[in-house]
């Protein structure tokens, strides 16, 4: 009986280990005005995941592509990473002294399909997008095609 209960409390001990392991390795995603706080203090790309609740192919993101390991990694170390519902008309937040709803900055960057990945430089001057379904290692792939020709190194 006891060596029962010793069993069961590492065998709970290991799940509750497992799920905090596995609740780390998460994209960090941020509000849009979030990202480009962090930015001021420390310059990345900002990734944007412009999405909307009725989007089947961006559910299929969240739980494919962006719980891969190596796009999570990938995530962490280059871009800031916002999700904005391209729907929302009413959380409002400022940008460049304006003040936008998320649906308003979805449009002033032209999205019109979903799901669309819109990259910006840290200088926040220019754009690109990615639009499109992708698996893990084709939305990495694109990416890294879409920086390159974009935001070509001077």
């Amino acid at each position: 009986m006891k060596q029962t209960r010793i069993l069961l409390f590492f065998l709970a001990l290991n799940l509750v280990l497992l799920g905090t392991a596995q609740a780390q390795e998460q994209i960090q995603w941020m509000k849009f005005e979030e990202a480009i706080a962090a930015n001021a203090n420390n310059p990345k790309m900002i990734l944007v995941d412009v999405y909307t609740d009725w989007c089947g192919w961006c559910k299929k993101m969240d739980k494919e592509t962006f719980t891969d390991p190596q796009v999570i990694s990938h995530f962490q170390k280059n871009f800031y990473a916002v999700k904005l519902n391209a729907e929302d008309t009413k959380r409002k937040f400022p940008f460049m002294g304006r003040t936008f709803t998320e649906a308003e900055m979805a449009a002033s960057m032209r999205v019109n399909s979903y799901p669309n990945f819109v990259v910006i430089e840290p200088g926040l001057q220019n754009i690109a997008q990615l639009p499109g379904y992708r698996g893990p290692e084709d939305f990495l792939a694109g990416l890294a095609e879409l920086i390159q020709k974009a935001f070509p190194k001077k």
